[in-house]
């Protein structure tokens, strides 16, 4: 096991989880990791660096999502196979373009290198994080000798913690519910399967094209059949869902991913009409990101409309840290016997005392102030992504501004995205093609690209978009 000869540069004004990152994945990068390598468990990690648990999972959580590492049931975490990886960094004086520090291996594979500037549409900046507060909030609920937050749980969550989702739902996005109706779960891949444990395995669902790939593959492995429903500037196509057999469609109103359309109320009320047409139809909504909305008031969830007819997923993972993974499902009073049925026996896959600490954090009033923080922090962002745009918008189409991290960019000359990708990466820039969203292959999507300004910093945005320039405009 890797055994860890790190210490905290206490002059660097970097957060503590970016250290720990930082020299792991520098570790790995230089193969002083070796593939396989398995590291300490975040528990151990943190009693050792004399920091909290949290800190270092959002390092491993980043590490995790960037591919450096992977985990394995009940094992931990492990160093994964990284061939051909290029080492890159920032010159120390100020440059206007990228400075590479390439290796042997890196000269004999040019082509595979890794990028200077990532644009992607997931990662979120956990730069603003209060730390302070989170491990205040920590030290306040194992205080006391709680011996109950060690012992087995509710199977549904907390009721603490669900009936504080209650308020929030209600406040933020119009969602009348019940502590009852809440089901906490460790990310949204668990809630989705416990529907795939509640319906059954002929089931058909309906879901956009192109979608969240994720959900996709998890309804396929249920069993399921997945109906693609094509899509129009207002979202879903509904008349295309009435021409299936579908009795479930997923989807995400408030801000679909990949294409970033805002449904409007009308076209919410034609999928609500659909789904009330049949007793055993229903609409999962998918609110993955409502917080972050920059045009106008935010819109109420899907299910503000009809509760009866709406499953809504919900997760903090963007609003409070990914590392986090709490997310929970709403279901409709009428499925809550069939979830007891189904699956009632299944333990809350959450801990406890993680479920305390977020339920604190919210009550406190400090998830509010840190949201409304990094709303504004996004905005700016945004804001200065679409001023760094404007050179582009003689050839090139913007779209998906109104609301969440990420935005869409079309070739008007029919530059393929392939192409795009290609030409971007030669500057050190990664984009993402909209085709990999994609189950039917769709040629209007041909040349569109995903642009992801959430963990950017402004500097960064301009130096990519600077590069992009030299490498689409030039």
């Amino acid at each position: 096991m890797f055994e860890f000869t790190f210490q905290f540069d206490t002059e660097n004004h970097q957060h503590l989880y970016e250290q720990i990152y930082i020299y792991i994945k520098n570790e790995i990068r230089e193969g002083k990791l070796p593939r396989g390598e398995k590291l300490p468990s975040s528990r151990a990690l943190a009693e050792y660096l004399q920091v909290s648990r949290s800190t270092v999972c959002l390092a491993y959580e980043q590490l995790l999502s960037e591919g450096y590492v992977e985990t394995k049931p009940y094992k931990g975490y492990y160093v994964c196979e990284i061939s051909e990886l290029q080492k890159m960094k920032i010159g120390k004086e100020k440059t206007s373009e990228p400075v590479y520090c390439a290796e042997k291996n890196d000269m004999e594979n040019a082509d595979e290198d890794a990028a200077y500037i990532d644009f992607s549409p997931n990662a979120v900046d956990m730069r603003y994080f209060p730390f302070d507060t989170w491990r205040r909030t920590s030290k306040n609920v194992l205080m006391d000798d709680k011996s109950e937050l060690f012992s087995m749980g509710h199977p549904q969550g907390e009721w603490k913690l669900r009936n504080t989702i209650v308020n929030y739902l209600h406040q933020s996005r119009g969602v009348v519910c019940r502590p009852e109706q809440i089901m906490i779960g460790a990310g949204n891949d668990y809630l989705l399967m416990l529907l795939g444990q509640m319906f059954e395995n002929d089931t058909i669902v309906a879901m956009e094209d192109p979608t969240y790939l994720r959900a996709y593959r998890m309804f396929s492995a249920f069993g399921w059949q997945v109906e693609t429903i094509g899509m129009d500037e207002a979202g879903m196509k509904v008349e295309e869902i009435y021409q299936t057999k579908a009795s479930l469609a997923y989807a995400m109103p408030s801000h679909q991913f990949p294409i970033g359309t805002v449904m409007p109320i009308g076209r919410r009320m034609e999928l609500i009409k659909w789904a009330k047409q049949a007793k055993e139809r229903y609409i999962i909504e998918d609110d993955y990101d409502s917080e972050f909305r920059f045009k106008g008031k935010p819109i109420p969830a899907l299910a503000a409309n009809d509760a009866e007819k709406v499953i809504y997923i919900g997760s903090f993972s963007k609003s409070v840290a990914p590392a986090i993974r709490v997310s929970f499902m709403v279901l409709p009073e009428k499925l809550l016997p069939l979830y007891q049925k189904k699956c009632g026996y299944l333990a809350c896959t959450v801990s406890r005392v993680d479920q305390m600490i977020l339920q604190e954090f919210i009550d406190s009033g400090s998830f509010a102030r840190y949201l409304n923080k990094m709303r504004k922090r996004y905005k700016e962002k945004h804001d200065l992504l679409l001023t760094e745009l404007k050179a582009f918008q003689p050839y090139y189409d913007i779209r998906g501004t109104e609301a969440g991290l990420h935005i869409l960019i079309s070739s008007k000359t029919g530059l393929p995205e392939k192409k795009l990708v290609e030409l971007a990466k030669r500057e050190g820039v990664k984009v993402y093609a909209l085709s990999q969203n994609c189950r039917e292959r769709n040629m209007a999507h041909d040349n569109t690209v995903l642009l992801g300004f959430g963990k950017l910093t402004e500097e960064e945005i301009k130096l990519g978009i600077g590069a992009l320039k030299r490498a689409w405009l030039l």
